[in-house]
This record gives C-alpha cells, sequence and structure tokens, in this order.
C-alpha cells in the first residue's frame, strides 16, 4: 500500500485542477456579481440557488447546507471518496504523476479503486465497440438496423456486443492487468461454482455515462431465447461508480443542450434516446433499469436551473431566447394503463420540476423509436412540440374514465380527480386547477372544493406559494435595523464627506447596504450590529485579498479587538496558520492553510466569507473572472496571492483602523472605570496619563486613514 501523497504533489493537483470546470460538469453555473458564480446545491435538494463558486479563489460553499470548501472537497463530497482518493482521481484527471512517501509513484496498477474501475469500465466499452462487427454479431447489427440506426449512428452513441462466450470479456480485462476482483467490483463479472464469468453475455450494449463522459455501467439487450436471464434488458449491478437511481443514460451527449435550452425530455429507452437525437432533439435521456425518481429530478434541475426576477420566483414555463419552445421537463410515456401509472409516478414528484413539467404520448401509444420508423423524423419532432402540462394529462386521465353525461359519472370523476388536484401544493395553481376540472366535469365549484380540501386533509399537502418572495431569515432580529456601521467607533465613517471624499466608493450607502446584507445572511453567527459587520468585513477581506492588509496594522492587532466569538477564535487560526501569507504563496493553499487551522468549526466559515461579496468595485481579476465562460476559466486557486487593489487597500485600512480603534475605546472605558474607583493620587494620574495617551493613538489613527481635518 502506497504511503501519504507528498504534500508538493498535491499542490500541483490544486494548481492543475479547474475548480469551475469539475463543478460545472454537474451544475449549471450563473454568474451572480463580478467573479461569483452560483447554482443550485447538488449535495441537498433547493429551489432557489444558493450554491456560489469563485473560481478566482478556487472555494466554493452552500449558503443552503453549509457544505464548501476547494475542489478536493467538492470531489470527495460529489463521489462521496476520501481526501487521498479525490487527490487520485484529479490527478488521473489532468495527467499528473503522484509520489508517495514511501518512494512509490503512479505506475499502474496504482491509484484509486475508483479511477481502476472507470478503466475498467472504459476498456470493456473498447472490447464491445470491436466485438460489433464480428460475424457472431449478426443479430445484433440486424436488430439495431432494423430500427433504422446506421453504422455511424451506432458509432456514435458507442453501441456494442457482448459475445455469447463464459469468460471473454474477463480474459481480455485480465490481459490488460486488471483483477478479478476489480472485474467484479465494476459489475462486469460475476462470481460462479467454477470462477468468474462475464455478467454480459450474448447481448447488445450501451455505454452508460456520466456527464463528463466517462463509462459508469452498461445497459445490454437480450438477443438469444436461450439466454441465461430471461430479461429483455439488464444494467450494471450498482457499484462504487454505478448507482440506477443516479444515472441517465444519454446525458453526456444531451448536457449542453440541455443547459442551453433549458429542455430536458425523459423517454423509456436506449434505442428511444438514440432516435430523438437522431431526430433532432438533443436533450432527450432515459433511465436505466429504474423508474424516474428524486434522485433523477436533481440532476435534472441543476442542469435546467431555476429563474428569479426580483424577488419573486419564476416556475412556470418561461420562453428562453432563440427556441421556439419554453424551459421544460418532457416526460414520454405510453398511452396504456402502464404509461399513466408512469405518469402519476412522475406526477408525484413534480414539486421538484415546479410547474415546467409536461408528457408527450403518441397516437396509437407508439415509442419514440418506432414512432420513427413509421413516421419519421418530424414525427417525433411535432410529438416533443405537442407536449401537454404533465398537471393535464394526469388529472383529464382520471376524468375520462367516466361517462359525464351521468350524474354517477360526474360523482365518480370527482372522486378520482380531486386527490390528484389536491396533491398540487401551489395554492394558486390549486385553485386554477380545481375549477379548470369543474368546468369539464360540470358539477358545481363547491362540490369540488370541498372533496378537494377534504383529500389535501388525508393527504397532509403542505401549502405552498410558488410565485412568493423568497426571503432568509435567520432569527428574531433579521430584516430589521442594523444601526450604521462604525457607531461603534468614534471617527468611523466621517471620511464620506471629508478629506475622503476621492475614496474608492461612489455611493457609500450602497456599500453599508451590501455590508448589512452579508451580516444578514451568514449563517455561522446570529447577531447584526456594528462591530459584528466590521469583524465580518475585515476577516472577509483577510481571506480573499490578503495583500490588502497592511502588514504594521495587522502586527498591532490582538484578541482584544475582537469580540464575536467567532471571529476572536478565527484570529487565533489565522495566527496558527502563520499570520499574514507571503506574497508568492498560492491563493488555494492559503486557503487551505486556513481552514485546516481552523479545523471542522471554523472551515465552513472560513469558506463563507470566502465566497461573501466584499462592498467594493470589482478587481481587475474578477472582471476577468466574470467575463470567462466554461471554456476559459481560469483557476485561481493556481495563482500567487494577487495584488490588492486601491480600493481594496483603502477599505482594509479603514478596516483594521476601526478594530484598532474599537480596542482603545474598550481600554479607554476599563481604565475610567478603573480610575473612579480610585482615591486621588499618583496612580489615578498614570492612569490619566494612559487613557490620554489612549485618546491620541485614535486621533493618529483617524488622521492616518481619512485625513488630518477629522475631528
Amino acid at each position: 500500500m502506497a504511503g501519504m501523497i507528498r504534500k508538493e504533489d498535491v499542490e500541483k493537483v490544486r494548481a492543475a485542477a479547474d475548480l469551475y470546470d469539475i463543478v460545472s460538469a454537474s451544475v449549471t453555473l450563473k454568474a451572480s456579481g463580478t467573479g461569483t458564480f452560483v447554482g443550485l446545491c447538488p449535495f441537498h435538494d433547493e429551489k432557489s440557488p444558493s450554491f456560489n463558486v469563485r473560481p478566482a479563489l478556487g472555494v466554493w460553499h452552500c449558503f443552503g447546507c453549509g457544505l464548501g470548501g476547494d475542489v478536493f472537497k467538492f470531489v470527495e463530497q460529489q463521489e462521496n471518496i476520501d481526501f487521498r482518493e479525490a487527490v487520485e482521481l484529479l490527478a488521473d484527471k489532468y495527467h499528473i504523476e503522484l509520489h508517495y512517501e514511501n518512494g512509490q509513484s503512479t505506475d499502474r496498477p496504482t491509484g484509486s479503486k475508483r479511477t481502476r474501475l472507470l478503466e475498467a469500465n472504459e476498456e470493456a466499452q473498447r472490447f464491445f465497440v470491436s466485438q460489433i462487427l464480428t460475424k457472431e454479431a449478426l443479430p445484433a447489427r440486424k436488430l439495431l438496423g432494423g430500427r433504422n440506426f446506421s453504422q455511424a449512428d451506432c458509432e456514435r452513441f458507442g453501441c456494442g456486443y457482448a459475445p455469447q462466450g463464459w469468460d471473454n470479456l474477463v480474459r481480455h480485462l485480465a490481459g490488460k492487468g486488471f483483477t478479478q476482483q476489480e472485474m467484479l467490483d465494476a459489475g462486469l463479472a460475476r462470481q460462479g461454482q467454477r470462477g468468474v464469468y462475464d455478467y454480459f453475455r450474448g447481448r447488445v450494449t450501451w455505454p452508460i455515462r456520466d456527464s463528463t463522459g466517462r463509462t459508469l455501467g452498461f445497459g445490454a439487450r437480450k438477443l438469444y431465447e436461450d439466454d441465461a436471464i430471461n430479461a429483455k434488458y439488464i444494467n450494471t449491478p450498482d457499484t462504487q461508480l454505478y448507482r440506477k437511481t443516479q444515472v441517465l443514460y444519454g446525458i453526456d451527449i444531451a448536457k449542453s443542450a440541455i443547459v442551453k435550452k433549458r429542455q430536458v425530455v425523459i423517454v423509456e429507452g436506449y434505442t428511444d434516446v438514440m432516435a430523438m437525437h437522431l431526430a433532432g432533439i438533443d436533450t432527450a435521456v432515459a433511465t436505466c433499469g429504474t423508474a424516474f425518481g428524486a434522485e433523477h429530478a436533481k440532476i435534472v434541475r441543476r442542469l435546467i436551473a431555476d429563474d428569479s426576477l426580483g424577488a419573486v420566483q419564476l416556475v412556470g414555463p418561461l420562453k428562453v431566447e432563440g427556441q421556439s419552445l419554453s424551459s421544460r421537463i418532457v416526460f414520454t410515456f405510453d398511452g396504456d394503463a402502464a404509461g399513466q401509472k408512469a405518469a402519476l409516478h412522475a406526477f408525484g414528484l413534480d414539486s421538484a420540476f415546479l410547474s415546467q413539467t409536461f408528457v408527450a404520448v403518441a397516437d396509437d401509444n407508439l415509442d419514440p423509436c418506432d414512432l420513427r420508423i413509421e413516421r419519421g423524423n418530424e414525427a417525433v419532432r411535432a410529438l416533443i412540440a405537442g407536449a401537454k402540462p404533465l398537471y393535464n394529462f394526469v388529472i383529464d386521465a382520471a376524468i375520462n374514465r367516466f361517462d359525464l353525461s351521468y350524474e354517477t359519472g360526474q360523482m365518480g370523476a370527482v372522486k378520482a380527480s380531486a386527490p390528484l388536484i389536491a396533491q398540487i401544493r401551489d395554492r394558486s395553481l390549486l385553485d386554477w386547477y380545481t375549477r379548470k376540472a369543474t368546468r369539464r366535469i360540470g358539477i358545481d365549484l363547491d362540490i369540488m372544493q370541498r372533496e378537494v380540501r377534504e383529500a389535501r386533509r388525508q393527504l397532509h399537502v403542505r401549502d405552498e406559494d410558488a410565485y412568493a418572495p423568497k426571503r432568509r431569515n435567520f432569527g428574531p432580529n433579521a430584516g430589521g435595523d442594523f444601526g450604521e456601521p462604525g457607531q461603534a467607533s468614534g471617527f468611523a465613517g466621517r471620511g464620506q464627506n471629508g478629506p475622503s471624499a476621492g475614496n474608492p466608493y461612489a455611493n457609500p450607502a450602497e456599500r453599508r447596504n451590501l455590508e448589512r446584507r452579508d451580516a444578514n445572511e451568514q449563517t455561522y453567527y446570529r447577531i447584526d450590529d456594528a462591530v459584528f459587520i466590521c469583524e465580518q468585513q475585515f476577516m472577509a477581506m483577510l481571506i480573499q485579498v490578503p495583500r490588502a492588509v497592511d502588514p504594521s496594522m495587522f502586527a498591532s492587532l490582538s484578541l482584544s479587538n475582537f469580540m464575536t466569538p467567532v471571529f476572536r477564535s478565527l484570529f487565533q487560526a489565522i495566527a496558527a496558520a502563520g499570520g499574514l501569507p507571503p506574497e508568492d504563496m498560492p491563493q488555494g493553499l492559503w486557503l487551505h492553510n486556513l481552514a485546516k487551522a481552523g479545523g471542522p468549526l471554523l472551515e465552513p466559515v472560513v469558506n463563507e466569507l470566502a465566497v461573501m461579496p466584499l462592498p467594493l468595485p470589482p478587481s481587475e481579476s474578477d472582471l476577468r473572472a466574470g467575463e470567462q465562460t466554461a471554456d476559459a476559466q481560469a483557476n485561481g486557486a493556481a495563482a500567487q496571492l494577487r495584488p490588492a487593489s486601491p480600493a481594496e487597500t483603502q477599505y482594509a485600512a479603514e478596516l483594521t483602523a476601526k478594530l484598532l480603534d474599537m480596542g482603545l475605546m474598550r481600554r479607554i472605558g476599563a481604565a475610567k472605570r478603573q480610575m473612579a474607583s480610585l482615591p486621588d493620587g499618583s496612580q489615578k494620574i498614570a492612569i490619566l496619563g494612559q487613557i490620554t495617551q489612549m485618546e491620541a493613538m485614535r486621533k493618529d489613527l483617524a488622521a492616518q486613514i481619512f485625513g488630518n481635518n477629522v475631528g
């Protein structure tokens, strides 16, 4: 077993790994302020984006669930692996050779287990593709050709053939250096009484990949009647790589179109995905051996994301610029009983998709592949264009079962549709569909409303207003008046109308508003006053732009200058990390050192402060980061700590001076209390001299920061 990875190699990987590239592979990121990107958190279900990424700092943080960290922490959380495996996985991705403390390097087969399983799957895919043109694979070629798929089409989607023999793939992988245990762990082989044998035998195969194109497993269709496995389709069993509830076939080729068009089409099979894409529906994906579930919904929602306008969450199907169809999730179901059952299952998930979910059902219940064969590509495109909202489909299907020309049929339709309508959480849509069903059935509104209310009560449906403003509330004082920053300091803020009129802030009121918002939205301490705001902004500046902090002023700070417990602890952690970093330290290493020194309790605070917006004009590096796209995103963690802009230097100096000033004020107050308890004499005179000296120091601070005209 290899020893610990050498630190210098860890830093090489950190410098090479592109946080934006890694995160955006599974999360649609949108610019939110200069240098910051937001999206839906991949680690908990949410409707409003609270997941923040700062590529220029190499850090991410979710304000919803509190998770955050560097690129290694993201990979650890996403892949459910430890730090060492995350380093090895990224080293493999960026082709970096790792060295270990005992002298070993990453010559194969040394490496993370996950990396080895990915390599085994990639080799299996190459093997299956190589077999599709053999004489034995003629039934496979006939099956695919009979579905109007050309050889080029099959190559595009990676179609292959698993030979009928007992251990063809096992012997091939063994020749490539893979162990039998690795084959078993990848789900490519099974253990029998006579040894290890191929899991896929005598079947057409499709590679199931993640959004980055890594092969996680396979789907395979039966070709021969004497197949030992009766199931028409089989999939890789759940492994460390493959979880059927968390994979979607075709996501690798559909992802970019899904993000761009904000649309996704969910079909039921591999050939349906192929037919959709070949017909021009390039957002099609399919589940793999299981019904579409909550985990699939999270994948789709992270790619499509939500829109917001002001404080109102827009949940309906929105127009997409340059697209004829609005943002939507379209399910293609059969119109038979099984299809309606699947629609009902999706209906139960619809709160995850809000009101963007549609259903497309072809005439004669043809699946997309058969529809393309019989009627061509245009019919497939028309199927998706004519999709109807899921709410309508499910409720209409319930009502259509009854003969509405009779009172008993009408009541049956009420009883069948009311429990469905009752599951609609959004109260505005609830009333809309209640009235619509009432008109359709032809009964009095109060009858349907009564049945819906009763069904809602029995089902314990949570009432929501999807269009209500989304507010964050962190306590009884949240959203209240924070007071003016600097009230605790005798000179704070005076420069706004005096000699500092040329300060870098175009609008001081906007700066104060952002400072208050930062104080309101943080999650690590529940307080909102001027002292807290000053300490929070200072720590954010110190973490994000340490070169903005004057070393001599920083050296004057002590633990007594901080009143907020979390910032007192953070100041101690910064001291433990060595204080202000040298200018040539990489940005990622600076944040790593802080997080390590802070430990598990302070690490979330460091991450949150690292992505917190500062009330300052953007720096040049932030402007460059904001202009970059997914194809050209800089890896800030690799860069040395950047120089501070004049605005950042000025702001850091003001904050440091405020901290020093508040510390002096507290010392002056304590001295005055002590002096008041003493009789007249030399000791009292000495304390008065100390007070006079500290008052002079306060004036010097004010003059240093704001100019000599400060009173």
